[in-house]
């Protein structure tokens, strides 16, 4: 791949947020391990494949899914690099049809056809919740269930990354249209965490469009609704922190992003679609330096955080405005709770969920739940249980 490589960027405390960059060559050929090149004022890197395929063997690339279209799915699926290690975590209904009996038939198929590792799990298993406890993430399931929510699929998702050995996660959605575009995302995940120079690394992705079919004819959106809404108010953040305005967060929603689990074991994470903003939040929080951090080691060192442009559109299930409008408001609840949120900030947020009708004039935005996430798993154990969950699949592990 040649990427270009960002030479601008914004830094709160530990974390480094590097500007949005583009793809510049989805497949860029043998050429050598540090060539790279300046286009038009751009520097421009070219990753080798065996660079990339490096950091593939080493990376899990999660699919959360509920009940979404079988052929989708299965161009997902058939997307993903053959290296990586596959974790499907369904939350899908199992009645009347068990949509997730034919989710991980398709994945029994491909691993079989091609000889590839992938994990699957029910989200709902209570055998499944028995080794969260069991692995000590007593917080996923306090009630012998793990709730329903995409940050509680990830995070489990996660243990299971960790439980492996592997290195690095991604995620992917699971209603992407495009199997192209999930194979540039996660190359892009393996270019932007090769090109890192921390151990503590994230690449999010930013479609270079998002269309929409309006009046008989495609239109290619450059920004979705909820993008917009959250990016600004990450941006309000660290512009009164660094008392400079900035615009430097392009993908506060980013589903599709990356990170090496040097990080991803020191990090909380938001439940449901608050998942992502999030995690900019909680890096904000942990490591801006305003407040003192559990892990004084990332202190030390940097968090390494890419944005990169890819080349495929996204075209995915338009599930309409409520599902819009939860993720935003979602995202906004859990900034507005952080200790890291000023009060100037808080405010703002207060009266555009009481003009969208999210909140009452006067009232506060609920908190969503935060998990600790995986620091402190006992994986042994987590593994040893999982094993046992009616739901759990292994295919060439």
């Amino acid at each position: 791949m040649r990427i270009e490589y960002p030479h601008r960027h914004e830094r709160f405390g530990a974390v480094r947020i590097h500007e949005l960059t583009q793809v510049i060559e989805i497949d860029s050929g043998l050429g050598g391990a540090a060539e790279q090149a300046v286009i038009g004022g751009r520097r421009v890197h070219h990753v080798p494949a065996t660079a990339i395929n490096g950091i593939e063997r080493r990376m899990a690339v999660v699919v959360p899914t509920k009940n979404e279209r079988r052929k989708v799915i299965e161009g997902v699926l058939s997307g993903i690099p053959h290296d990586c290690t596959i974790v499907l975590v369904s939350a899908s209904a199992r009645e009347p049809i068990d949509r997730y009996g034919l989710e991980t038939a398709l994945l029994d198929d491909l691993a079989s056809a091609t000889g590839r590792t992938a994990v699957a799990v029910h989200q709902f298993d209570p055998g499944v919740a028995a080794a969260a406890a069991a692995g000590g993430l007593i917080d996923l399931a306090p009630d012998g269930a793990i709730a329903p929510g995409k940050g509680e699929a990830m995070v489990l998702a996660m243990a299971i990354t960790e439980t492996l050995g592997l290195d690095h996660v991604g995620f992917v959605d699971a209603d992407n249209y495009i199997p192209g575009a999930v194979h540039e995302y996660t190359k892009s995940y393996a270019a932007g965490l090769h090109l890192a120079t921390s151990a503590f690394a994230m690449v999010r992705i930013s479609w270079q469009s998002k269309p929409k079919v309006t009046d008989g004819r495609l239109v290619f959106n450059r920004w979705g609704r909820t993008s917009q809404v959250t990016n600004h108010f990450l941006n309000l953040v660290l512009s009164t922190y660094t008392g400079f305005g900035t615009e430097v967060i392009k993908t506060g929603n980013s589903g599709e992003h990356a990170m090496s689990m040097e990080l991803a074991r020191r990090l909380r994470f938001a439940g449901g679609y608050a998942v992502e903003p999030f995690e900019f939040v909680e890096m904000f929080e942990q490591f801006g330096g305003a407040f003192a951090s559990p892990h004084p080691e990332v202190n030390r060192s940097l968090i390494d955080v890419f944005q990169v442009e890819t080349r495929n559109p996204h075209f995915h299930e338009d599930k309409g405005e409520n599902h819009v409008s939860g993720m935003r408001t979602q995202a906004l609840h859990a900034l507005f709770h952080s200790k890291v949120c000023p009060d100037s900030v808080r405010a703002e947020i207060c009266e555009f969920l009481e003009g969208e009708g999210a909140v009452q004039p006067g009232c506060e935005p609920r908190a969503e739940t935060i998990y600790n996430g995986i620091v402190g798993l006992d994986s042994e154990r987590f593994g040893r249980y999982l094993t046992k969950a009616d739901t759990f699949r292994a295919f060439n592990r």
